[in-house]
């Protein structure tokens, strides 16, 4: 996540007070959490596999971090969060405390966006010489397979020559082209735009109290689009001969991360009263403005993942 989804409430003359400075504590905090963070992700898959995924992170968060910053907004900086490699790839991401919900359209929008187009200018090119680093081999029984978005398999498909994965081959991934491709997801989900998340934040200024409507349209979305993955993936698994409870395992490795993602969105939209994102106040956004929140759209459609990892049957 990427802002405290319920920050505290600012009376007048907090709203006119300079971002607080930062203390030696709270910079040894930040520096602790990113360096223990480099190690539970160097623990998941290696040095090329942390120094990538840390590096696309750090940029995602430092996009945010800047853009707030060049709009004098009291923000901390990013807060990693390290988890052992057994129940992730060695993090959760980072998030970044406002004192205060940004209330301005423009701000909102360029800061909601800088996080998504800063970590994706390393992603990118990583992911290019990641995946020129790998080679195309057998998929095994059993085997995880990664999912594949349009700009993924567009790169797979520039540089392979081919659309992977098919038949029983595809991309045996280098651990910079894995990093990457989980960058692209972490990105994808920061986009889904819904409440608090930076695609949220990108709708929310674009289309103001309508979003707040649409987001509850958008949330049922997300358990539709799980219920969808799951049946086709189990009648696909049923029509390779798998038995029924296999298939029915094999499906809810499609189901999970939707429900998960949506039981997510309905705790931070709890923690901040119920609302899914605070108002916001200003003009409607210029047609520049505009045009950056309609990008921002498409690159979420063009990262969209339905199944982000499955085992191969």
């Amino acid at each position: 996540m990427d802002a405290d989804p319920d920050p505290e409430p600012a009376d007048d003359d907090e709203l006119d007070a300079p971002p607080a400075p930062l203390t030696p504590r709270q910079l040894a905090l930040h520096v602790g959490l990113f360096v223990v963070t480099c190690g539970t992700t160097w623990w998941a898959g290696g040095p090329a596999f942390a120094a990538t995924l840390m590096g696309i992170l750090f940029c995602h968060e430092m996009g945010h971090y800047l853009a707030a910053r060049r709009f004098g907004l009291d923000v901390s900086l990013p807060y990693f969060i390290p988890l052992p490699p057994q129940f992730s790839l060695g993090t959760l991401g980072a998030i970044i405390r406002m004192r205060r919900p940004i209330r301005d359209r423009d701000q909102l929008l360029i800061v909601g966006a800088a996080g998504p187009i800063a970590g994706l200018v390393v992603a990118i090119p990583a992911l290019i010489v990641g995946l020129s680093l790998s080679e195309v081999g057998p998929i095994y029984p059993g085997s995880t397979l990664e999912g594949t978005s349009i700009l993924y398999g567009a790169l797979k498909l520039t540089i392979f020559k081919r659309w992977l994965p098919h038949g029983t081959e595809d991309v045996q991934l280098h651990q910079m082209a894995y990093a990457a491709w989980y960058g692209l997801l972490v990105t994808m989900i920061n986009l889904v735009p819904i409440g608090q998340l930076d695609g949220g934040h990108v709708m929310r200024a674009w289309l103001g109290e309508r979003h707040e409507r649409l987001s509850r349209v958008f949330h049922w979305a997300l358990l539709a689009v799980g219920a969808v993955t799951g049946t086709v993936m189990f009648v696909h698994a049923s029509i390779l001969g798998t038995g029924p409870l296999d298939a029915l395992l094999y499906a809810v490795s499609g189901v999970l991360p939707w429900m998960v993602w949506a039981i997510a969105l309905a705790v931070m939209r709890k923690l901040a009263g119920g609302e899914y994102h605070p108002e916001v106040f200003g003009p409607p956004l210029s047609p520049g403005r505009r045009r950056l929140a309609i990008a921002m759209v498409v690159v979420f459609l063009l990262l969209f993942v339905p199944v982000p990892l499955r085992g191969a049957l």
